[in-house]
């Protein structure tokens, strides 16, 4: 009998920032392959990293299932597996070669992987799958289960290395089509994961419990440092129906207490979001969720009264950079006003507002960087997520500052902001950039919130009120000697005012066109 293991290398006690937050999910990406696999009749076993300790962990879950085959396939649907963040890749070379030591035959599916395939091959992994994987991994396996190694040229979607006259040569075939119809996919394999492990997280740090939930599938938009080595420009999309049955079944068999849609752009296809707020209600599904959408779409007529109809609790939106000449250069395809005024709708509707803000895009200059903080003190929004240009293969971005890149080419984890090629202002600028940008938004919300709004202990707990009017004295203390010191380190950074070519707002407006 063929036995899978499947894993992941994203550990999240390794990351220390993610670890602190305390907000755990299983990898989904993994579990829809598991599920896959398992549905074509093989036996399926996870490993799962999220809150393992250490690559051991591993060694010890191939030690016990003794695979035929050891498949590390990551989280496609978390933005750190698209990241490539080198904790990442140096656990995931570590676990090849505890899978090869262990007589596995080894494959991978991961964006790392598809961009560096020669990287993982020369480490000892047998087949590299490019791009979406389920049904590329499924016919694999099939042919290995067989020994049809005859067949595996007609593989859609993998690169192995194969012995001609002596040599080991590279076989690349080509890239298999996305899956259309997202319906036909089997459920996440969810009773593969220890989830009593994650609501024990959940309700000690927050109170509920938290699952993740996909409904789409790509993005079809052309921000042009946004890495797609997966699906590309497509985007496909899950019928109302298929997610709400799958949310009635988490809420039967899980009981969560809020839902993260972690789709790239959640609700894009017209009449999609009125649809699942009306099958929502019928279902008596209550469970509020957060996503992430677009400022554009949050315009359109009633998506936003249907979110709030579907009991969305915050929508994250990529606001990026309050200059719209950075913007256009991002070929974002959004303006500042419609991001003001999705806020506004957002707010108007009840529903919270997340801003994800993107600094040292090339070309940015210090009155960009302070019209972005302006926007934040401006929308006031719930809360936020900083970062750092980050050149990721495969984008425009990354093409155009190639020459520049510098030996260290990937973040070592999420708090990195390792300034990657010769950018506007230095590392330690963005750095004490970003700890400003955060003090400055604590301060104020605490102030709105505490001071200026009124608010007193009231019925809730007077250790929490103190602990908010201590951070506040002490940002309002710190907080001019560390914008002083951001200063300096604008004043002897080389600047850099070199803007990327990009094509018209107008175009970029527009997501491409779909075959189905």
């Amino acid at each position: 009998m063929t036995k899978i293991l499947f894993g992941q290398s994203y550990f999240l006690k390794l990351d220390a920032k993610l670890w602190a937050a305390h907000q755990p999910y299983p990898p989904l990406g993994t579990l829809y392959a598991a599920s896959y696999l398992r549905q074509r009749g093989y036996h399926v076993d996870l490993f799962d990293a999220t809150l393992a300790d250490s690559e051991e962990d591993w060694d010890l879950k191939l030690a016990l299932i003794q695979p035929n085959i050891a498949v590390l396939y990551e989280d496609n649907f978390n933005y750190l597996s698209k990241m490539c963040l080198d904790l990442s890749r140096q656990a995931a070379l570590k676990m090849i070669r505890m899978a090869k030591l262990r007589g596995c035959l080894v494959c991978v599916c991961s964006a790392d992987a598809t961009d560096h395939a020669d990287l993982y091959l020369e480490a000892g992994v047998d087949f590299v799958l490019q791009g979406e994987g389920e049904q590329t991994l499924g016919e694999l396996v099939n042919a290995l289960a067989q020994k049809d190694h005859s067949s595996l040229e007609n593989i859609s979607g993998i690169c192995f290395l194969k012995p001609i006259d002596g040599e080991r040569k590279l076989v690349k075939t080509p890239r298999r089509q996305e899956i259309r119809n997202l319906d036909e996919l089997p459920f996440p394999a969810w009773d593969l994961v220890e989830i009593e492990e994650y609501r024990k997280i959940w309700k000690a740090e927050h109170g509920y419990f938290s699952m993740n939930i996909i409904t789409t599938r790509g993005c079809p938009f052309h921000c042009n440092w946004c890495a797609k080595p997966i699906w590309g420009q497509h985007y496909n999309t899950r019928s109302p129906e298929n997610v709400i049955r799958e949310m009635v079944w988490l809420r039967d068999h899980y009981q969560p207490d809020h839902f993260w849609i972690a789709d790239d752009i959640f609700g894009l296809k017209p009449g999609w979001l009125e649809r699942f707020a009306k099958l929502k209600q019928i279902e008596h599904l209550t469970i509020p969720f957060k996503c992430l959408s677009r400022a554009d779409l949050l315009n359109r007529a009633g998506d936003v009264e249907a979110l709030a109809r579907a009991g969305a609790e915050i929508v994250w939106m990529g606001a990026e950079s309050g200059a719209q000449e950075i913007l256009d250069a991002m070929e974002k395809g959004t303006t500042v006003e419609q991001i003001i005024l999705a806020c506004s709708k957002l707010r108007s509707a009840g529903i919270r507002v997340g801003l994800f803000l993107q600094f040292g895009f090339p070309g940015e200059n210090l009155p960009q960087i302070n019209s972005t903080i302006r926007l934040i003190r401006d929308i006031q929004p719930d809360d936020i997520g900083v970062s750092v240009a980050y050149p990721m293969p495969g984008t425009k971005f990354y093409e155009s500052v190639r020459s520049q890149l510098r030996d260290k080419q990937n973040w070592s984890d999420s708090a990195d902001l390792a300034m990657l090629y010769n950018g506007p202002f230095s590392t330690l600028f963005y750095r004490q950039l970003h700890k400003v940008v955060h003090g400055d938004f604590r301060l104020r919300q605490i102030w709105s919130e505490r001071i200026a709004s009124g608010k007193g202990p009231g019925r809730e707990n007077n250790g929490k009120l103190f602990v908010d009017i201590a951070k506040m004295l002490f940002l309002f203390c710190t907080l001019p000697y560390e914008r002083i010191k951001l200063w300096f380190l604008a004043k002897f950074s080389k600047h850099k005012e070199i803007m990327l070519d990009h094509m018209p707002r107008s175009m970029s407006a527009l997501p491409s066109k779909q075959d189905n």
